[in-house]
């Protein structure tokens, strides 16, 4: 084991979070080593391929799945720098103000510590720093004023206008999609040229993964990202006060050991709970940061009712971007459906491939042989949908815990367990059920709900915040109640999910976590 030289911070994932921690304290000077397990990734390497693009999907050691409901997260998260943020739709909702009080307001789910004005600036922050395309004074119809989109909303196609007619007719308020993506050129990179192939990795810059703007930023500014080294424990002292680094095995899967004053988790959400656990000592018998015995606990997925029809002329469905051009909060409201709780994030006109992740060979899923043969005909001309997703209410036995199998470092794996409950089969019925009406008055040709199994999408929870050490395992900026020198970043960090996609908000969450760590950096290191 080489003896390597102590930095200031270790950040465990190249993500949308770790990009963001890594950007911030390499700006101010802080000597940063970024620890990706995964290859490290250039905007050149990205090929607008389905086939190709599995490659940025998940790899490494397999997560056991268990449950009612298991969690389907092949397209979830990441491999290699980058992380899930490189395969991304990009679509930019906000949450909400009624997602941060939910337990106040409906003795249902969780309170978060922070309220919606905490956040907001940081939304506003993060939109100036990577670039957001959308309208702002739009969203306004759902949630408080803030500073303008720094571009204007994004072009739209056919397949994503056609559906217009039929929202209006039930009462569904459209707006521009707010998403991470350029519609004009800025800060040098160039704007999107609209071939719908978002979902592999965006090889001109156009859209705002970490390479191109906070993991760049902190390249720039000196920090280290170092690939192909796996992260299995964090390690403190002997009081376990305070961290004093990170094991990772390289690529040549020798052990080494990274000296840091502070440590930062910002792997993927089920991830960082598997580390935690796996990082238990004499101090921290149960696993670091897990006094309250939440860690790995309140797992959490959105759902999506997704709504195919056929229309009788060309929709131009290759066209676009994988992320959506209209989107509604108008079934927001946590019981806007009867009989039913949680909130709906309506979108619609994504563009469509042949096969993989939406494709048109995944809409029919019934049909074979000569059937789906006459239905891909039909679809290539005039197939489009829109999508309802949901959102699960917190339930501490949705969980991440050890399995007894382990990995090729002799890691024990990560088993998670999810199941829903009988909310989230209503809200999925409720939006299946609208998003015929949507159809018919928009006059589709065709038209049918995608179901099957309830889907599992974005992964969320295992590592909450909350007000002390005996509700949850973070305070707001993502600080470890017991170990303040270990940070924890990501969608992990969510009390609640909302329905809305959840990039936005962790961007927002680690420009302020990473701000607070630099603000109080004396103090948390001494």
């Amino acid at each position: 084991m080489a003896k390597l030289e102590k930095v200031d911070v270790v950040i465990v994932g190249a993500g949308a979070s770790g990009s963001v921690y890594a950007a911030v304290l390499a700006r101010t000077g802080k000597k940063v080593v970024v620890l990706e397990q995964g290859p490290d990734w250039k905007l050149s390497d990205l090929i607008s391929s389905d086939f190709w693009g599995r490659r940025i999907k998940t790899a490494g050691a397999p997560f056991i799945l268990e449950g009612r409901n298991p969690v389907g997260y092949s397209y979830q998260s990441g491999w290699g720098v980058g992380g899930a943020a490189l395969h991304y739709f990009a679509n930019f909702p906000r949450l909400l103000p009624n997602d941060f009080k939910v337990k106040s307001e409906h003795n249902r789910g969780l309170d978060w510590p922070i309220s919606y004005q905490d956040l907001a600036p940081y939304y506003d922050k993060v939109a100036r720093d990577v670039g957001v395309s959308g309208d702002a004074k739009a969203e306004e119809i759902w949630r408080p004023a803030g500073a303008p989109y720094p571009m204007p909303p994004m072009k739209t196609f056919r397949n994503g206008d056609i559906w217009l007619k039929g929202f209006e007719a039930v009462g569904i308020r459209m707006v521009p999609a707010a998403v991470g993506m350029n519609s004009t050129d800025y800060k040098g990179r160039p704007a999107c040229i609209y071939d719908g192939w978002c979902h592999v990795g965006c090889p001109t810059g156009a859209l705002s993964n970490p390479l191109v703007t906070y993991l760049a930023d902190a390249r720039k500014a000196g920090a280290e990202v170092r690939a192909w080294s796996t992260v299995t424990r964090v390690l403190t002292n002997a009081k376990g006060t305070r961290v004093t680094g990170v094991e990772y095995y390289d690529q040549k899967k020798e052990k080494q050991f990274q000296p840091a004053s502070v440590v930062v988790l910002a792997a993927w959400s089920a991830q960082n709970p598997r580390i935690l656990l796996n990082s238990a000592n004499g101090a921290h018998p149960k696993g670091l940061a897990n006094r309250s015995g939440l860690v790995g606990k309140y797992m959490m997925t959105h759902f999506a009712s997704g709504t195919w029809a056929i229309f009788d002329e060309n929709v131009q469905n290759h066209m676009g971007t994988t992320g959506a051009q209209y989107m509604s909060y108008d079934r927001y409201g946590k019981t806007s459906h009867k009989g039913a709780f949680g909130s709906t994030f309506i979108v619609a006109g994504s563009a469509l491939k042949t096969s993989d992740l939406g494709g048109f060979a995944n809409a029919r899923l019934d049909l074979f042989g000569a059937d789906l043969h006459a239905f891909m005909k039909r679809a290539a001309r005039g197939l489009t949908r829109i999508n309802a997703f949901g959102e699960e209410m917190p339930n501490v036995e949705n969980r991440v815990e050890p399995a007894s199998e382990k990995d090729e470092f002799g890691m024990p794996l990560g088993r998670i367990i999810h199941s829903y409950d009988e909310d989230v089969a209503r809200v999925w019925n409720a939006n299946f059920e609208e998003g015929l009406k949507i159809a018919n008055g928009a006059g589709a040709k065709e038209a049918w709900s995608g179901r099957g199994a309830i889907p599992t999408i974005h992964l969320m929870g295992g590592t909450i915040m909350g007000t002390g050490a005996g509700n949850s395992v973070v305070n707001s900026f993502g600080q470890a109640h017991e170990i303040p020198s270990l940070c924890i970043a990501g969608p992990g960090i969510f009390p609640t999910s909302g329905a809305s996609n959840p990039t936005y908000t962790i961007f927002a969450l680690s420009l302020r976590g990473a701000e607070q760590l630099v603000g109080k950096w004396k103090a948390i290191v001494a």
